[in-house]
This record gives structure tokens, C-alpha cells and sequence, in this order.
């Protein structure tokens, strides 16, 4: 994939579910002269609503050509002044039609904020947690047209809408999750709301739980979206250098690009894999050795592809990858694997070379590699990890220094070793039963 992000419409949301509640709204009939009779609204307000109401959008497109400004600042007043469920859901419709007739109509609603400093964010927002579905759905579908087309998006605060995204990412209505990942799809594409998006609360973990639940290749549209949006975040240097850390995603995208079917499913994975390596390749090509990635490359570069982006973009992982693990003596490949928590039985655990020269650097930088180790094995679930980890311990005690072995018993290994003897896993129970014995042959 390019470098940049690629020159589409403003705003990419299409949702059948969100249409089929549009339809059924076009069709509620509004009074509008019994607001008229009411006082709530004048003559030229309705006559103004009635020129556009269920109208062509090219009957809409002209009416806005020549009042575009009289139509937002009208929106505004609408929303502000009426209260009644059904209107309130037909003017956010309205606004949509507006807003999707031509780009340029979004500048209109903008000029508004000259009227009220609150225009024309906060009465959409005022609607994004009502009871109706549609009027909060439409809401924010509105908002997020708004956002992407703000002149100044970085004095924009969307804490409101994103707040609600993060809510409605945890729901179980299928057909609104996937409304609210295009709607992320689209506001990422603003560079100015990405750290926005980052710093909001839980919002891009259930993104990425979101993806887990959607690992298999039979979902293969929403595992493009969602990593479209990682994709997006990538960009940010300062989320790059974190974002597998706190959520392990390179080893998710390797496992669905795997597995994937569709070819633009690799594309985003490997894209984004790409972005990590560029923007933060310190804190992110030892998760990627780990998670065999390096063979993957190999694999993938030796395949026809109908896009020629993916093959440069494979290519340079691949390059990277191969320098890096050049580079990496046996022990950094052996501490890359404890920093991620992907242990496995690759050499440098069986090797009793491996520890009598390096048990030593073990206790560098206060502990920081035994420390790492022990942490495993009291919250690691997996028993593949766990009965390496176990092992390590019992090779490290072999040659451990006695501060060595004090820290161990002060950071509670030796004690959470013994209970692992009683682990359900067999390969669990042995591995531990050999450390301890290992510990009472060195006299612990």
C-alpha cells in the first residue's frame, strides 16, 4: 500500500441496516404547517423545508447551491427548537442528504460556528445517546461527516462521538459494529484525530478484541476494516512504538494474513506490519522475529499478486527483518523472546552452552530478563509458556550466581515453580518437577 493515505471520498459509510431505518423514516409524513400554525416555526422556514423535502438529490444540490448557508443555519435552528422524536430524526436525515449531495456542502454547516461557537457539532451530539436508534445512529454518522470535513480539525473535540464508537464497539448488534468501524475508517483518515482516537479510553482495545473475534478468514470485510483502521494509526510514531506492546497485534496480523483469503486482507496486514518497522523498528522487530514473520515474507514474496504495492512492501519487511536477525546475537534472539512472551522450545532453551555463558547477563540492569521470566509464569495461561518458562528457570539456577537465586525466591519464581508442579498440563508438571529438583541439587 502507498505510503499515504489514498485520495477517496470524504466520508465512507454505507450501511445496509442504517438504510433500512432511513426508509422507513423518509416515509413518516411531517406536518411542518402544523408548526407553522404553532408559531414554532415561520412561512419561509417551511417553504424553505418543503423545496428539498423528498426531493431528487439534484433537486437538492440546486436548492443548497443557492442557500447553502440559510439550510445549515436552518438545520441548526431545527434541531435547537424542536423536540418531537419523529422531527428530530427526519432533520438529521435531511442533514445526511445534504451533507451526501455534494462534499463542498459540509462548508456551509461550518460557517454556522460564526452564529454559535457550538455549531454545528453540539446538537448532533446532543442526540448521539437517544433512546430511538436511528436518531443516534444518524446522528452519528452526521458527526462524522462534520469531522472529516472540519477546515480546523485539530481545534475539533470529538471526545463525545468517540466515546460513544467505544461503546457501540462492545454492543452485540453486529450490523451497528459494523457501522461504527467504517465510521473509525473515515475519522483516522484525519491525521488530527488519530491521537484523539489512541487516548480514548478502551476505544482501540475493543478494536483490536473486535479482530481477534473476527480472526477467521470466513469475515474477511470486516478484518480489512479493522485493520484498515490500525493501519491508519500506524502513521503516529509515538502509537507505533506502543501499540504492540500494550495490544499484541503483530502476532494477530501475521495469524490472519496466514490464514487470509482475500488478497487485500494481506495487503493491510502486511502494510501495516510495514508502517510498525518504518515508524518504530526498535520496539517492534523482535515481536516480529518472534512471531516467525521472516519465513512468512520468504513465503509471500515467491507469490503472484495482482497489486504490485504489496510485493514492495513485503519486500522491504523482509529486508529488514533479515538485517535484524543477522545482526541478533543468540541471546538477544533468546530475550526478544521473553520481552514478547512468545516463549517456545528453540534452541537456546535446551542448550546447556547457551546458559553457562549467559546466566550471567540474566542479572543485568537490575534483574530486568529474570524478572521478565517470573512475570510469565505467574500470568501467562499458556502451557507451552509456562513449561519453558519453568525450564529456563530450572537451567538458569544451574548457573545462577547466589543474589541470582536470592531475587528468585524474593520475586516469588521458586515458589510459583512448586505450584506449578500440580499444574492440569502434564508437560507443565514435568518441566516444573525438573526445575525443583534442579533447585535442591544447587542446595537452594
Amino acid at each position: 500500500m502507498a505510503d499515504e493515505v489514498p485520495e477517496v471520498p470524504l466520508v465512507l459509510v454505507s450501511n445496509p441496516y442504517l438504510e433500512k431505518k432511513a426508509a422507513a423514516v423518509r416515509q413518516k409524513p411531517i406536518l411542518w404547517e402544523g408548526y407553522e400554525r404553532a408559531s414554532l416555526l415561520t412561512h419561509e422556514q417551511v417553504e424553505l423545508i418543503k423545496a428539498i423535502d423528498k426531493k431528487q438529490p439534484q433537486v437538492v444540490q440546486d436548492a443548497i447551491r443557492q442557500k447553502g448557508q440559510t439550510y445549515a443555519s436552518l438545520i441548526m435552528y431545527l434541531l435547537q427548537n424542536l423536540s418531537r422524536p419523529d422531527t428530530i430524526q427526519y432533520v438529521c436525515l435531511m442533514t445526511d442528504a445534504i451533507l451526501s449531495a455534494n462534499e463542498d456542502n459540509a462548508r456551509y454547516f461550518h460557517e454556522t460556528s460564526k452564529e454559535d461557537p457550538s455549531f454545528p457539532f453540539e446538537p448532533f451530539f446532543k442526540h448521539l445517546d437517544a433512546d430511538e436508534e436511528f436518531m443516534s445512529l444518524e446522528s452519528s454518522k452526521v458527526l462524522t461527516i462534520l469531522a472529516c470535513s472540519a477546515p480546523l480539525p485539530t481545534q475539533v473535540n470529538l471526545s463525545s462521538l468517540l466515546n460513544w464508537i467505544t461503546k457501540k464497539l462492545t454492543g452485540s448488534v453486529n450490523d451497528v459494529v459494523n457501522l461504527v468501524i467504517q465510521e473509525l475508517e473515515s475519522i483516522l483518515r484525519v491525521s488530527a484525530y488519530r491521537s484523539a482516537v489512541w487516548n480514548t479510553q478502551n476505544c482501540v482495545k475493543e478494536l483490536v478484541h473486535r479482530l481477534f473475534l473476527n480472526k477467521s478468514a470466513s469475515t474477511p470485510q470486516i478484518q480489512y476494516q479493522i485493520i484498515f483502521c490500525l493501519w491508519l494509526l500506524s502513521f503516529e510514531k509515538d502509537i507505533a512504538a506502543t501499540i504492540n506492546e500494550k495490544y499484541d497485534i503483530v502476532l494477530l496480523l501475521v495469524d490472519i494474513a496466514k490464514s487470509a483469503v482475500k488478497e487485500k486482507v494481506i495487503r493491510v496486514s502486511i502494510a501495516t506490519l510495514k508502517n510498525l518497522v518504518e515508524k518504530a523498528p526498535a520496539q517492534n522487530l523482535a515481536a516480529m522475529l518472534v512471531a516467525k514473520l521472516l519465513p512468512f515474507t520468504e513465503n509471500l514474496s515467491t507469490r503472484k499478486w495482482s497489486d504490485t504495492d504489496i510485493l514492495e512492501d513485503i519486500n522491504y519487511l523482509k529486508e529488514r527483518l533479515e538485517e535484524d536477525f543477522q545482526s541478533l546475537t543468540t541471546f538477544e534472539q533468546y530475550a526478544s523472546e521473553v520481552e514478547t512472551g512468545k516463549l517456545e522450545w528453540s534452541p537456546p532453551h535446551r542448550s546447556e552452552l547457551f546458559w553457562k555463558e549467559n546466566a550471567s547477563k540474566f542479572e543485568e540492569h537490575n534483574y530486568q530478563l529474570l524478572r521478565s521470566l517470573a512475570r510469565l509464569l505467574s500470568t501467562s495461561s499458556s502451557p507451552l509458556v509456562l513449561s519453558v518458562a519453568a525450564s529456563d528457570i530450572g537451567y538458569y539456577i544451574k548457573y545462577a550466581s547466589k543474589s541470582g537465586k536470592n531475587i528468585l525466591q524474593d520475586i516469588g519464581a521458586k515458589q510459583r515453580i512448586m505450584e506449578l508442579m500440580t499444574h492440569e498440563d502434564q508437560e507443565v508438571r514435568y518441566q516444573s518437577l525438573l526445575a525443583v529438583q534442579k533447585y535442591m541439587h544447587q542446595a537452594w
